[in-house]
């Protein structure tokens, strides 16, 4: 939409005021920002994929260890899902 709105201030600039030319830059602004965004958002992608797939296999790395020393306590994950929470409607008194 920058681009389209970029092309037709260009063709009717003559026609602007000189106050309301400012929109040229803007649009311009909105291009750049547009392009850039093109090309960082798939290579931010991929590092953020590239980070979790080593944090997994780290996790995965560490679990085994501790699996192999635990002996396959907890089903053998690192953290339990057992909550020894009360509620409020549970508290005796």
């Amino acid at each position: 939409m920058w681009a389209v709105a970029l092309v037709i201030l260009l063709i009717l600039r003559d026609q602007l005021p000189a106050d309301d030319r400012w929109w040229i830059w803007t649009c311009v602004a909105g291009v750049a920002m547009g392009l850039f965004a093109l090309w960082y958002v798939p290579v931010f992608k991929r590092a953020r994929a590239r980070k979790a797939r080593q944090r997994a296999e780290a996790q995965a790395a560490s679990g085994a260890a501790d699996g192999q020393a635990a002996d396959g306590a907890a089903g053998g994950q690192p953290w339990s899902s057992d909550s020894k929470t009360v509620s409020s409607t549970e508290t005796p008194g």
